[in-house]
């Protein structure tokens, strides 16, 4: 197996919030709209779409009520201080919950972290100590 994935798939609670607050508070663009899930243009990077939490769980035949820190957490890097706090501003204009405002980071770079409506949690971060960064933008 390759250290690759292939699409992220997001169990949401209320596929019309989680639509607004992606597609009009952070402004990604819906691909594909099936009702029961909806796919994000990707602009080349790993797909990501949302079903129903109860739906995604019972597909991958998991409990759909778990809680607490699921141990997944999506990383968003960029190329400069100023973007790290504009994307956390606009995530949390959107609805996000800011679990740790934008700010130097332990290991030198600089970041934040926010959860979206459904508590998915989101890692923002700048480092100027490398050029092969897995730059977002």
């Amino acid at each position: 197996m390759k250290a690759h994935v292939s699409s992220i798939l997001l169990g949401v609670r209320d596929m019309e919030r989680a639509k607004q607050f992606y597609a009009e508070g952070l402004g990604w663009k819906i691909q594909n709209d099936y009702g029961v899930s909806v796919f994000f243009e990707s602009d080349g990077a790993s797909p990501v779409g949302f079903y129903s939490r109860e739906g995604l769980a019972q597909q991958v035949g998991a409990d759909q009520e778990g809680s607490g820190f699921s141990g997944l957490v999506m990383t968003y890097v960029v190329r400069s201080e100023s973007r790290v706090d504009e994307v956390m501003a606009e995530a949390a204009k959107a609805g996000a919950t800011v679990l740790k405002p934008a700010g130097a980071l332990p290991w030198g770079g600089y970041g934040g972290t926010f959860a979206d409506p459904d508590g998915y949690v989101w890692s923002l971060g700048f480092s100027d100590q490398g050029t092969d960064q897995p730059y977002a933008e």
